[in-house]
């Protein structure tokens, strides 16, 4: 079955809490954190201090998102939480293998985020060191954006990569994601999905989760 990680994102920030616990409650498998700041992408949004307090009311485990330069800095800010996943952005990377080893050494499972235009190829020579690798269907950097199609092929490409290398490697796809697209997502290996507007503005939040867990 499909993991759903609801992006924070695309909640009621005047009520946080109230969201991140009604998602917990409603069955998501973890809860997706966006860290941007304003260099990498156009959008600046949280640091630890507000993903501190969503460590505190959330009963799932946290997925970081990573889209910043200087990733290290960033790892060093965010490990103390202890999120079950940081991923970083290998467009901004110098030495992403030995940012893959700090963050397994700090105890947090590493991931890999490839933006739409990047090959999933670029990934090859790391997969065997890594959890999980994020494929975006958007552009980062906002929510509320179209899914790009051409990502499902990718997908399915880097499902024949992680096959054949190391199969219990998640991949993870971030953007547009909803039960429209659900489907071909699972049939290309998908198997976590983040999913913020779609979620955050249902009517009923469970029934949007449930329906990603396919």
């Amino acid at each position: 079955m499909i993991k759903v990680a609801p992006s924070i994102l695309s909640a009621d920030f005047g009520n946080l809490q109230r969201d991140v616990e009604e998602i917990c409650n409603a069955g998501c498998d973890l809860v997706h954190v966006d860290v941007m700041d304003g260099h990498f992408v156009p959008n600046l949004t949280i640091g630890p201090v507000v993903v501190s307090a969503v460590a505190k009311c959330a009963t799932k485990p946290l997925d970081i998102h990573l889209m910043v330069e200087n990733n290290s800095f960033f790892v060093d800010l965010f490990a103390p939480l202890k999120p079950k996943y940081i991923s970083f952005h290998i467009e901004e990377e110098k030495h992403p293998h030995r940012l893959i080893q700090k963050i397994r050494a700090l105890g947090i499972k590493p991931a890999i985020v490839l933006n739409p235009h990047t090959p999933p190829e670029s990934v090859e020579f790391l997969l065997k060191d890594l959890d999980m690798v994020l494929l975006m269907s958007v552009n980062p950097g906002f929510g509320g954006q179209s899914f790009i199609d051409s990502v499902i092929d990718k997908a399915i490409r880097l499902n024949k990569m992680r096959n054949r290398i190391k199969p219990e490697c998640l991949i993870e796809i971030d953007g547009g994601v909803s039960d429209k697209n659900i489907h071909l997502l699972k049939d290309a290996g998908v198997d976590v999905v983040v999913a913020g507007s779609y979620i955050f503005k249902h009517n009923n939040r469970q029934k949007a989760i449930e329906s990603l867990q396919i």
